[in-house]
């Protein structure tokens, strides 16, 4: 394979396809010659997203580690399958790079780049590393994070370790939430309450919005909702939307996010990496629920950032029924009426909000690409 050579790794989240999407499209705007292609995992979501692309892929069948002796065979086997068929293709080429994005599929990668010399590129969006992306560290040649915070956990590698920001699709440059308000039928004379679980959806979100509905009907006159699902949820959903006051729009996916969080005046989400990057490029007031069943405890980190700068606010996501609720409607009901701190709230996303990462990390690839 001729050529200067980019080779992604990662997936199986959102959160680890976007930013890697976001470089490779600013080193197509350095090097409109060069070779990109993403070695992502076998979940759907990956081909999903990656499917509005030109890039080339392909699907690796790593698996993530355990230690339980059952499943430990099979994570050895996947390993050492997607290690063997990255080799090939990365040896292939001459004047690559290969950029771990995180999820287990960047660990083989990674690991074949390493054994092949090839430069190996760490981009690490989250506060805490995950455990594939402290293995690739020990490898990296450059390692790109989001937050100050994270430098800490790669202070004994002795490597680069560049705060950049989180690297976003080019929409967030020039967003058309007029276009999205026509295309989804939005009233323009409403406000805008979005509802996301990020790319895969969240049901405890889902069901503590649908239990407010009734709540939500004293806006209706100046509000409405649109609310993205996830796949496996949307007809539940759905249903329990049909008696709804407020003017709703219930979606499964949407992929032009940048216009969709344009076109909110609020939104209520999860607070991984990629989504609280988006929160603050769209300058949009949120409500953070944090997933609450990462032992790190790193969403609630992320939206931590938001909430310093004055951006956000957290609803603790609980396990109880009725707890969840009624705390999120107590944050809700305050945000929905208060013009004058929603306003407050997008002033602090513009003042953290960062539209250049991505550009950053291309430009240093291209350099390590070209032996810089």
């Amino acid at each position: 394979m001729g050529g200067k050579c980019f080779f992604f790794a990662g997936g199986g989240t959102g959160g680890h396809i976007y930013p890697a999407i976001a470089v490779a499209e600013q080193i197509v705007k350095l090097e409109p010659t060069a070779k990109i292609h993403f070695f992502v995992s076998t979940r759907s979501i990956d081909e999903h997203i990656l499917s509005k692309t030109s890039f080339e892929t392909t699907v690796l069948p790593a698996r993530g580690f355990s230690a339980r002796p059952d499943k430990l065979i099979g994570f050895c086997t996947s390993f050492l399958k997607s290690y063997r068929a990255a080799k090939r293709a990365i040896a292939e080429s001459k004047n690559a790079v290969v950029i771990g994005v995180g999820g287990f599929v960047a660990a083989p990668v990674c690991f074949a780049a390493h054994k092949l010399k090839v430069p190996i590129v760490l981009l690490n969006v989250d506060i805490v590393p995950g455990r594939a992306n402290k293995i690739i560290g020990r490898w990296a040649d450059e390692i790109f994070v989001q937050f100050e915070d994270t430098k800490q956990y790669f202070a004994k590698r002795k490597k680069s370790v560049n705060v950049v920001g989180c690297p976003l699709r080019t929409g967030f440059g020039n967003p058309e939430p007029d276009k999205v308000k026509s295309e989804l039928g939005l009233d323009e004379n409403k406000k805008t309450l979005l509802i996301t679980g990020a790319s895969s959806g969240s049901e405890n979100i889902n069901r503590a919005v649908c239990s407010l509905l009734d709540k939500l009907s004293v806006f209706a006159d100046e509000w409405q909702i649109v609310h993205l699902t996830g796949a496996g949820n949307y007809e539940k959903v759905r249903q329990m939307y049909a008696e709804a006051k407020i003017g709703h729009k219930v979606l499964s996916y949407f992929d032009d996010m940048p216009s969709l969080l344009a076109a909110a005046d609020l939104v209520i989400g999860r607070s991984g990496a990629v989504s609280v990057a988006e929160y603050a490029a769209a300058s949009v007031p949120s409500v953070c629920m944090p997933y609450p069943y990462h032992k790190d405890r790193h969403q609630y980190l992320n939206a931590g950032k938001l909430v310093e700068a004055g951006a956000a606010v957290i609803v603790d996501d609980l396990p109880d029924e009725k707890e969840r609720p009624e705390r999120l409607w107590k944050e809700l009901e305050k945000l929905m009426k208060d013009e004058k701190k929603r306003q407050e709230m997008r002033q602090a996303c513009k003042s953290i909000a960062r539209l250049d990462a991505g550009l950053k990390i291309a430009e240093k690839l291209v350099k390590i690409v070209d032996g810089g």
